[in-house]
């Protein structure tokens, strides 16, 4: 890995705590609440679409879409994708009072991989640190994270960078002499 690759990673890495790791460990004994204009469940290919204007909460995870398809294993939940304008997800970190929030055209999430991906005008925010860029790979088991930009030719607004603000992490402590 090159140095400002190693640069870049070692100043993301703190900046996106886990959306899914670090997320508050009670949601997953709550129960779900569905919201949705349209509902298609298709029992023999295990697969759940829900259309117009999605709205899922559990506990403290809230997910908006457009459109969520929803594929299962063996009648548990395997993965699923959210499209939107976007497409919104928003988590309260645990035991914390932050909460990490995302935003894409499209998130992906594999429930057996443990891995979320956001693509196209992606952004993740943890508490007043944010990071965009037009693809976001995060992996839950390594607490990896990826960032890449868009092509430099593209109409996306921003695209072809990879942009983060970092906040102080103790904005109050008094300068040392």
């Amino acid at each position: 890995m090159s140095n400002n690759k190693l640069l870049r990673f070692a100043l993301l890495a703190p900046l996106l705590a886990s959306p899914l790791a670090g997320a508050e460990k009670a949601d997953r004994d709550q129960p779900v609440y569905l919201e949705a204009d349209n509902v298609m469940v298709d029992d023999a290919k295990q697969v759940s679409v829900y259309t117009g204007k999605v709205v899922i909460t559990q506990g403290t995870l809230m997910i908006r879409g457009d459109k969520v398809t929803v594929w299962q294993d063996n009648g548990a939940f395997d993965h699923g994708t959210v499209l939107g304008q976007p497409a919104y997800f928003r988590q309260k970190r645990d035991n914390s009072d932050e909460y990490v929030q995302g935003w894409a055209q499209r998130i992906e999430y594999s429930a057996k991989e443990n891995k979320a991906d956001l693509y196209t005008q992606a952004k993740v925010k943890n508490g007043a640190d944010e990071v965009h860029g037009n693809v976001i790979h995060y992996d839950a088991n390594t607490e990896y994270y990826q960032v890449e930009g868009g092509q430099k030719d593209s109409a996306t607004p921003g695209s072809g960078r990879v942009r983060a603000v970092i906040q102080p992490k103790n904005k109050d402590a008094k300068p040392a002499p």
